[in-house]
């Protein structure tokens, strides 16, 4: 059993796709136009938000966001230690300094008491990470923001379709980011990524820096990349999206099995399951659990042919390439426990109780030697 099934969503959906990938092959337009003019339109409109500008990857989103929001040299951007590698990559790309701070061991979301303390006169922006499908905490955060004058960034890269108090994630800060990596609940072909903001001028400045900051053609008022996203992502993704709630749900309705299927096999004492705060929706990008002994449960697992995964076994503050933070391990003892014991089990939608099932039995098995 898979971590991820892909075959499993692609089935179904086979003969519409091919028909929207042969449709942009048709009409040889294959960097932006139509389909990709299109999907934001969609998208604006299934996410709530004035603004949906589509780009190349989910790292893409945040770099050009912080490009946008003019983070640079001398800048501070403060974030989670325990996230995706492009949260901090693209702060330090930037020539910027991340500002890691702890997480809620709870939720593993970015702690927001732990932001105050972290400002500084060179904050430029603040990045809370949506992991796993969870909100992070953003009313005190939003709160802060409004005090400060300080961008919130949201990474909503894992969190398309999540919810806060009813507002979409990637919805309620400066500017938000999303992944459309094939893994995730809406995934296209390749690498894909979309920026939202309610904020018109910032949308025309992400928009010129995805096509290397010209406008017209060849004239370059700023230093932008190549952030542009490709037609046939465009069309894949839009014979995806009137799928998305359904999928989500399919997930919920897992986690709501796990959780029974965990307490009926007595495991409630034994391994921590993932928890959706009141006013929170949850999308399940990642079913993460903690168990004790980790990586022993997990080969266990894996010699019973369930596929798991690791998010993320180095925090950011005990990477090589951070060193030059001059941090250490004890610095941030949440993310590193997350680090240490948590493991991600399949939960995408087309998941059988039967598979369900076996996945708890094995663990159970694991946990019990």
């Amino acid at each position: 059993m898979p971590l991820l099934d892909l075959q499993a969503q692609y089935r179904p959906l086979r003969d519409e796709l091919l028909a929207a990938i042969t449709r942009v092959c048709d009409g040889q337009r294959f960097i932006m136009g139509a389909e990709v003019e299109a999907l934001e339109r969609e998208l604006a409109q299934h996410l709530q938000v004035a603004e949906a500008i589509t780009v190349s990857s989910g790292t893409d989103a945040l770099l050009a966001s912080m490009m946008a929001l003019g983070v640079g040299p001398g800048d501070e951007v403060i974030t989670s230690t325990y996230s995706f590698f492009a949260t901090a990559g693209c702060i330090s790309r930037l020539g910027a300094t991340p500002r890691l701070v702890d997480i809620d061991p709870v939720t593993y979301n970015l702690d927001p008491g732990a932001v105050r303390p972290a400002l500084s006169q060179h904050t430029r922006a603040i990045v809370p990470v949506h992991l796993f499908g969870l909100c992070a905490d953003m009313d005190p955060l939003l709160s802060l923001a409004a005090e400060t004058g300080i961008p919130l960034i949201e990474d909503a890269c894992q969190a398309i379709g999540a919810t806060c108090r009813g507002r979409q994630a990637g919805t309620m800060g400066t500017v938000g980011c999303f992944s459309f990596f094939p893994s995730k609940n809406l995934g296209a072909f390749g690498d894909a990524g979309l920026v939202t903001t309610n904020d018109a001028r910032l949308a025309r400045e992400i928009r010129l820096l995805r096509n290397h900051g010209a406008e017209p053609r060849y004239v370059h008022k700023r230093i932008g990349g190549n952030f542009r996203l490709d037609a046939i992502q465009a069309a894949v993704l839009r014979v995806k999206l009137p799928h998305l709630a359904g999928w989500t749900s399919m997930r919920r309705q897992n986690a709501t099995r796990y959780a029974s299927l965990f307490a009926r096999a007595g495991l409630a004492s034994r391994v921590t399951l993932p928890v959706e705060p009141a006013g929170s929706f949850h999308i399940y990008n990642q079913y993460v659990v903690r168990v004790p002994e980790r990586d022993r449960v997990r080969a266990y697992l894996t010699g019973q042919g369930i596929g798991t995964e690791i998010y993320y076994p180095v925090p950011f503050h005990l990477q090589e390439c951070f060193a030059g933070l001059g941090h250490a391990r004890g610095d941030f003892p949440e993310a590193e426990r997350a680090a240490e014991s948590t493991l991600a089990l399949p939960i995408y939608g087309e998941l059988t109780n039967a598979q369900q099932e076996a996945v708890v039995a094995a663990l159970a098995g694991a946990i019990g030697h």
